[in-house]
């Protein structure tokens, strides 16, 4: 099948390259676009089982509260200590012109002796905002609010941070944006600087950034619209990862191609038939690799949270996009370049006499055991980081060093409780509907009040009460305020255990209770999450494993390359560890790392074992003897594994450019993750291993144990 594609694709690849083009100006001409799917609020992410979700709703119902955005200007001394009567008055004025300026969206700015921290260091400016926080209007909003305060302050002694849901989410915005310009030119330049060493031609260079171009403006599109039919919630932080994903995932299968097609060159055969056999052979591998990426991201439409449940799809959509382009639109490029691809140099000629893969083989088909034992041994030891790793949920963490809505949340913290800002709230429900009773209610806001770890309840009444009560009295809120910052570990314990079962222990009679709020969310994301990777891990496993015996038609060798994935997976979880939780100092690794990291190093890392493993296989349907089916699959394999390897952890690595604790923990963690699967696991670990194990790793098929048929040999190449 893949011969005839070659064939269809190297002979015509005007017709080929004119598809392609007629598609991608389709797509951006009529699909919609990723900005009209995404979604910028973790908790709408989560499922309505949750109690966090059914709080919300019920919130709703009784007291017409919606999913808006809130802010909160926090002002404080430059120098510190208590404010004065003038400071005070000064931030009074300010909330005044907030609320006379008619800002879009902003219902009022409140502020007055209660919102001065019992130190008095310390004066929030409550501001009403209409709409959901990662509404563009409510983002325009925050920062007309940020102007009218900072003109207004101008010339006092006082400093200000707007903070709060919608702040948070307009500094994520901009740290996205940055970040994605930032990654999109690191990615670029990067790959053209290493492919100019590799094969020191322009024109291979340019090769992936021009057709992985054209790929990046059709896969968006698509996604969008799969979005929109399936009614998916997309991310913002997917296409920072899409641009790195594609472009290096599609420079790994153009590297693929060439390194093929450059062999075959080698060993005598015209260029049309050495992209025809190229093809045949390469194709296989890619189309096992991207299926196995697509299937392990496609099992993320398991997971329970939306953030996972939607990105799954859009990187596989774009790597399947990819894929197709890397066996027809790359050959069809090829086809029509010829060697000229690798102009000017001339190296493409002769295989380099003494190559450093070359010894490698060499080495590892004398010393497998040896080799085996090296490899594996350098992985179990990075392995062992992972038993001390821990998960953070702190978003705020995740944002730049100095963003304003992090730094005011700081100075929030020098008058009142962490939690002051985004309270916890308790809803409390009559099963009967008859009202509640007020002294029944302030007597269970005192029993939460006194559950270790909270700071204590928040009057939610006019009249000082601590519940707020619907029209008809049959559903309170009560505010509780947490020692702890909202997204804190301790503070989601707390939420999860002691005050979860205050809320529900101690409701009064004839009554049900709801437990809402940003950190109840993230309680329930933190388990949504856990229960996320128990599932998905080994479903996409499962499905990899069956691609990788489907492509051998094998059991032993894909059990062993399975094993070898696990382990490289968690060597790349303990070396992220020991940087960032060791070295750094950092509370645990963001709490999407461990499921991103599975499938970007256990899906994409597959590509090089795939790549290696059809080597080795194809080495062993000729008859050769194990130990030199390892040596040659080194030799000839192992210069693209590199290859590949190197961009891919190159693009990655270029996301801790970004500035934001997510992305630079993903982009050291997978990059670790792939020069792990490509240095170490595909390259020495796999080959020695399956070296040892002989025919049997093709159990249960049987490979002939005579050497290579005349007409075979020829096809080696020269070296």
């Amino acid at each position: 099948m893949f011969t005839k594609l070659g064939r269809f694709v190297v002979h015509n690849p005007w017709k080929v390259i004119a598809a392609w083009v007629v598609a991608a100006v389709a797509v951006i001409a009529f699909a919609p676009t990723l900005a009209d799917v995404t979604t910028k609020d973790q908790a709408a992410l989560l499922p309505d089982k949750y109690e966090s979700v059914q709080a919300q709703k019920l919130a709703a119902d009784a007291f017409g509260q919606t999913n808006d955005a809130t802010a909160s200007i926090v002002v404080k001394r430059n120098a510190g200590g208590e404010l004065t009567a003038a400071d005070q008055a000064k931030v009074t004025e300010v909330a005044a012109k907030i609320t006379a300026a008619k800002i879009d969206r902003v219902t009022a700015a409140i502020t007055g002796p209660q919102a001065v921290s019992p130190n008095k260091q310390v004066q929030i400016i409550s501001v009403g905002l209409k709409g959901a926080p990662d509404e563009q209007a409510v983002l325009d909003a925050v920062q007309k609010i940020r102007d009218v305060t900072g003109s207004t302050l101008t010339g006092a002694d006082l400093e200000y941070g707007v903070t709060g849901d919608a702040a948070l989410m307009l500094d994520n915005q901009d740290a996205f944006n940055n970040a994605f310009i930032v990654v999109g030119i690191a990615t670029v330049v990067l790959i053209i600087g290493l492919l100019l060493v590799i094969y020191r031609s322009p024109v291979a260079a340019f090769l992936p950034i021009l057709t992985v171009g054209l790929v990046s403006a059709i896969a968006p599109g698509l996604i969008a619209l799969v979005a929109k039919a399936t009614d998916l919630q997309v991310t913002q932080d997917l296409q920072t990862i899409l641009t790195v994903v594609l472009y290096g995932v599609g420079t790994d299968y153009i590297l693929f191609l060439l390194f093929r097609f450059r062999e075959r060159l080698r060993a005598g055969e015209a260029p049309k038939e050495a992209l025809v056999n190229a093809v045949a052979r390469v194709a296989e591998v890619i189309v096992s690799a991207a299926g196995a990426i697509v299937v392990a991201f496609s099992a993320l439409l398991l997971a329970v949270f939306g953030g996972f449940k939607s990105l799954g799809p859009g990187l596989a959509i774009a790597v399947a996009v990819m894929a197709f382009a890397a066996i027809t639109l790359v050959p069809a490029v090829v086809s029509l370049l010829g060697p000229k691809v690798f102009w000017p140099s001339k190296s493409w000629q002769k295989t380099p006499k003494g190559a450093m893969f070359k010894r490698f083989g060499t080495f590892t088909a004398r010393r497998p055991a040896v080799v085996a034992a090296i490899s594996g041994g350098v992985m179990v030891v990075l392995a062992l980081g992972s038993l001390g790793m821990k998960v953070d949920y702190d978003a705020f963490s995740q944002l730049p060093d100095g963003t304003e809505s992090s730094r005011a949340i700081k100075d929030l913290q020098a008058g009142f409780p962490a939690g002051a800002l985004n309270p916890t709230t308790v809803y409390v429900r009559s099963t009967d509907g008859t009202p509640l009773d007020p002294a029944e209610l302030t007597t269970y806001a005192g029993k939460l009040a006194k559950v270790d770890g909270v700071g204590g309840v928040l009057p939610a009444g006019a009249d000082g009460s601590m519940a707020l009560l619907n029209k008809d009295k049959t559903v309170a809120q009560i505010n509780v305020v947490l020692d702890g910052a909202p997204y804190a570990n301790k503070s989601l314990d707390l939420v999860d255990g002691k005050l979860r079962d205050a809320v529900h222990g101690e409701a009064p009679a004839g009554t049900t209770t709801l437990l809402g709020g940003v950190t109840a969310s993230y309680t329930d994301i933190r388990d949504a999450n856990s229960r996320d990777l128990s599932v998905i891990f080994p479903v996409a496993g499962g499905l990899i494993a069956v691609i990788l015996a489907l492509l051998l038609r094998s059991l032993i060798a894909p059990l062993v390359l399975m094993l070898a994935v696990v382990l490289s997976f968690f060597s790349s979880i303990g070396a992220t560890v020991f940087v960032f939780q060791g070295a750094a100092g950092h509370a645990g690794v963001t709490f999407s790392l461990p499921i991103m990291l599975y499938l970007f190093v256990v899906a994409i890392g597959t590509d090089y074992n795939i790549l290696m493993i059809a080597r080795l296989r194809e080495e062993a349907e000729r008859g050769t003897d194990p130990r030199t089916a390892a040596d040659r699959a080194i030799e000839h394999g192992g210069p693209s594994v590199a290859a590949a390897g190197l961009i891919l952890a190159g693009t990655f690595s270029s996301l801790m450019l970004a500035g934001m604790a997510l992305l630079t923990e993903m982009g050291f963690s997978v990059a670790a993750g792939i020069v792990i699967s490509a240095f170490v696991m595909s390259s020495f670990l796999v080959p020695s291993v399956i070296a040892l194990l002989g025919r049997r790793a093709w159990w249960p098929r049987r490979m002939k144990a005579t050497s290579a048929a005349p007409e075979e040999r020829e096809l080696e190449p020269v070296g």
